[in-house]
């Protein structure tokens, strides 16, 4: 068993905008491609190119249709990964110590070298965030680029986690959540985000802010009062063109 923090001094972690996540899956490729190139063990395929493939990935996109009872039926894309929880079960049942909270930022990490491989913070995780790297024989996780966003030798702008830092929609953020005056914090304050099944008591850091109502169009597009014609008759160098086509065979003349 293994103790959590009292508390940390900060709480960094993501908030994540599902009304602008489009479900590219830059954000899933960016970090299986840094966390294999970089952070501890590579992140393994089986089969990649065969039958029934398999891999490591410490974070996913799922996508979902819903439909709103007084809306329009959207399509909703869920980027998933470790949530960095205040009251992490991960830790707790970690027999080995292998699972931690670090009291200096709030990030749960893995010693890959005293994970054991038992997957008991796989079974005590309930956002399914923990993967078995079956080559390895270790458990992976999102670790927020550790050795990102401290690393002093990259350019300031590549000081944030990879995913963040990839998303061409800008549906990721990244920052302190435990100052109500960050970045971060302010975007959850204002858009309403929420945690991921608060019912389960981890207390997940990662926010997500929810997907904004579609408007009803009434079953006109929005576009059409900017095609109706600007004129009768065509005129200028466009009255010429169509008159020039109406000349070819198969024209109206």
């Amino acid at each position: 068993m293994t103790d959590l923090p009292t508390q940390t001094d900060r709480s960094l972690g993501l908030v994540i905008d599902l009304d602008t996540c489009v479900g590219c899956h830059a954000c899933v490729i960016s970090c299986k491609g840094w966390n294999t190139e970089n952070y501890g063990a590579p992140l393994s395929d089986q089969r990649p190119y065969g039958t029934e493939p398999m891999g490591t990935f410490l974070n996913r996109v799922h996508s979902y249709e819903v439909q709103p009872e007084d809306g329009t039926a959207q399509t909703v894309h869920f980027p998933k990964s470790c949530l960095h929880c205040e009251s992490a079960p991960c830790v707790i049942v970690c027999p080995t110590g292998a699972s931690y909270k670090r009291v200096e930022d709030g990030i749960v990490l893995v010693n890959e070298d005293h994970c054991i491989g038992c997957g008991l913070c796989a079974w005590a995780c309930p956002y399914g965030a923990r993967e078995l790297d079956q080559e390895e024989g270790v458990m992976k996780k999102c670790t927020l680029c550790v050795d990102r966003i401290y690393n002093e030798n990259l350019p300031k702008e590549d000081q944030i986690p990879s995913c963040v830092r990839t998303c061409p929609a800008g549906a990721r953020h990244f920052g302190d959540l435990s100052d109500p005056n960050s970045d971060v914090s302010q975007l959850v304050e204002s858009r309403g985000g929420f945690d991921l099944m608060p019912e389960m008591g981890t207390k997940p850091v990662n926010k997500y802010l929810p997907p904004r109502p579609k408007d009803s169009w009434d079953d006109q597009s929005l576009l059409a009062p900017l095609l109706k014609p600007v004129a009768e008759e065509p005129v200028g160098f466009l009255g010429w063109l169509d008159k020039a086509l109406d000349k070819l065979p198969g024209g109206s003349a």
